[in-house]
């Protein structure tokens, strides 16, 4: 007896109850028939599934064709008339929406802007989206996976199970794309990934996921998307119509988790922070606060350089709404938010975003250029457009969503040189024989472009270490664009000047004065940041000579030297009473030092520095 036309083809519901199959919307959700509108579910662990009208009336029952759960049957309903599952077993009942019922969320734009780059607002997009769907609350999932062959979204929602959510794939971009109906705000999930060479890869955190999990779990949560009413309108105003190279700043760094801690060691939410590490940076007379990178990383000991949820701030002190709560209160107390922003490596942990759809994706291919020496990372493919454009639309993120204002990038040294770290052999020269990555040239440059175009009075700022010629100069001019760049020379050299003992300073001076042979060749910042007072540098005061009472005096002169010489001011957490030990990550700084006299008159005199150095403009007007 011949097959009715609108039965599926065993095959394909054998691929499909497999997780095998190239395009489930094609076989699953309803579909017009000449014998009518044939309905398809794949409902595991249901004895009998029937279809229903929103209102609950029964429209048809539909027959069960394989064992694992896949049903069929004809309906006499319309071709995109509304209606629900409901399936049963010998222990429950349920109902739920099909989601293979919908049309795409996404649409032909989406997969031009991100085939050509130029997705800015890729984060309005993909990744967890809560919406209103056809009429249907519930959350749109959609991932960039080009060369997999299948793509589900896993969660409690669906028992993790890779066969219940397999995704549309858009063959136009690569991004596969569900809309799931009464999933919401909360929601944990990963996806599952069938790579390139048929293989069931490790599951996956969302690469555009809002926010995630506390470490060590990984999977990412499905955020809100609800309005934040932000009380900073005079800052934001004020940041527009200010030029920063004319201005005073003066950056207080800090790094979230070990400035104070909670009782039993708890991390401090994101509120908690705001009501003491503001008033504090603030009273000091500081301009602005840097934090170390918030974004969601999976080791404490990374300090958040090695970070796997670029667009989700870390669940170590709160949900994102929270960090929202900590710069609006940053603003209002008159302190600009400066984010250490990291574009330079990866991690491959096999949750992130290494070998994502079963190969090189958002890393180079060639090992030469895709993976980092000093960190065991991954490198960014600068050069792919799809690649360039999640990290662009990532650093708008910050600056559009949390009014962020300013991105320090980290590490600009090792994307310029194509042999940074490497020896002979290791790395691949350009078709001139020259190492610099013009591919992360032009990333940065449109980096820069984008930045300042778009988010009126937001700042770069580069932490380059090498003689790169024209950081700070503009684009159009063959620069890279930043506002800033930190001035790693004048810290080294006078580092090494203030821990020499006076009896040899004489032969040394130069070490104080070369600074100034070069001080308005870029636009500079001062830094003396973290990285000066770990893995055996000691603090900034234990690297005084002398006793305690010279200690203490070194490290006043030495601050108001560099409060007096050109370039804006960084001075990280603890150096501003005199922390004595070199930082520690795990640890909150000691803060029962400032009972004692030497450590209060080191913090009292870093607030009258900032206090003259705002009040006088010679001191900061002209210092670029």
């Amino acid at each position: 007896m011949k097959k009715p036309n609108w039965r599926a083809d065993p095959s394909e519901i054998a691929a499909l109850v497999a997780a095998r199959h190239g395009d489930p919307f094609a076989l699953l959700g309803p579909h017009q028939t000449a014998e009518g509108v044939a309905i398809r579910a794949f409902v595991p662990g249901a004895g009998r599934v029937a279809v229903e009208t929103p209102r609950g009336e029964s429209v048809a029952a539909l027959e069960r064709v394989h064992p694992d759960g896949f049903f069929e049957g004809l309906t006499p309903l319309e071709a995109r008339a509304a209606y629900r599952l409901a399936a049963s077993n010998s222990e429950a009942q349920w109902r739920f929406v099909d989601p293979y019922a919908f049309p795409p969320f996404l649409g032909a734009m989406d997969d031009h802007l991100l085939v050509e780059g130029a997705h800015l607002k890729l984060y309005e997009r993909l990744g967890a989206q809560v919406v209103t769907h056809a009429g249907v609350e519930g959350t749109n999932f959609a991932v960039w996976a080009p060369n997999a062959k299948r793509v589900s979204v896993v969660g409690d929602f669906n028992q993790w199970d890779g066969r219940r959510a397999q995704m549309r794939k858009r063959v136009d971009s690569g991004i596969w794309e569900i809309f799931l109906p009464g999933v919401g705000v909360g929601a944990v999930y990963k996806y599952e990934i069938v790579g390139r060479h048929g293989n069931l890869l490790p599951l996956k955190a969302d690469p555009l996921g809002f926010e995630a999990e506390l470490r060590p779990s990984t999977a990412s949560v499905v955020a809100s998307n609800a309005p934040y009413e932000w009380g900073d309108e005079r800052h934001m105003r004020a940041r527009a119509e200010r030029d920063p190279r004319r201005a005073p700043m003066s950056i207080y760094e800090a790094h979230l988790p070990s400035w104070r801690k909670g009782e039993s060691g708890r991390f401090l939410t994101y509120d908690e922070l705001a009501d003491l590490l503001i008033p504090y940076v603030a009273g000091l007379g500081f301009t602005h606060i840097e934090l170390l990178p918030i974004n969601e990383h999976p080791l404490d000991a990374s300090w958040g350089y090695q970070p796997i949820g670029l667009f989700a701030p870390t669940r170590r002190h709160g949900e994102a709404q929270g960090f929202k709560r900590f710069v609006d209160r940053a603003h209002q107390a008159g302190l600009g938010v400066v984010l250490d922003w990291v574009p330079a490596h990866f991690p491959t942990d096999e949750h992130g975003l290494a070998q994502f759809d079963g190969g090189p994706l958002y890393e180079h291919p060639d090992p030469r250029r895709g993976f980092h020496p000093d960190w065991n990372t991954a490198i960014y493919d600068y050069g792919r457009r799809e690649v360039a454009n999640f990290l662009i639309a990532n650093a708008l993120y910050w600056l559009d969503r949390f009014h962020i204002d300013a991105l320090r990038v980290d590490a600009v040294a090792s994307m310029l040189y194509l042999d940074y770290s490497r020896t002979p052999g290791e790395w691949t020269p350009n078709p001139d024989g020259s190492n610099d990555n013009r591919d992360a040239v032009a990333f940065l440059q449109r980096f820069n472009t984008l930045v300042y175009e778009r988010r009126h009075g937001a700042m770069t700022i580069a932490e380059e270490s090498t003689a790169w010629a024209g950081v700070t100069r503009p684009v159009y001019t063959s620069g890279l664009g930043f506002g800033f760049k930190w001035n790693m020379g004048w810290m080294n050299d006078t580092l090494r000047y203030m821990s020499s003992d006076p009896v040899y300073r004489k032969w040394r001076h130069n070490e104080l004065a070369f600074g100034l042979l070069y001080a308005f060749a870029e636009n500079f910042v001062l830094p003396l940041s973290h990285d000066e007072v770990v893995h055996g540098k000691g603090s900034i005061v234990s690297k005084m000579p002398g006793d305690e009472w010279r200690r203490f005096a070194g490290a006043r002169a030495y601050y108001g030297f560099m409060w007096g010489h050109p370039g804006k001011k960084l001075l990280f957490m603890g150096q501003e009473f005199g922390q004595t030990r070199e930082w520690d990550y795990a640890s909150e700084l000691d803060w029962g030092l400032l009972d004692h006299a030497p450590h209060r008159g080191l913090h009292d005199f870093v607030r009258d520095l900032n206090r003259l150095y705002r009040g006088h403009e010679a001191l900061h007007a002209r210092d670029c």
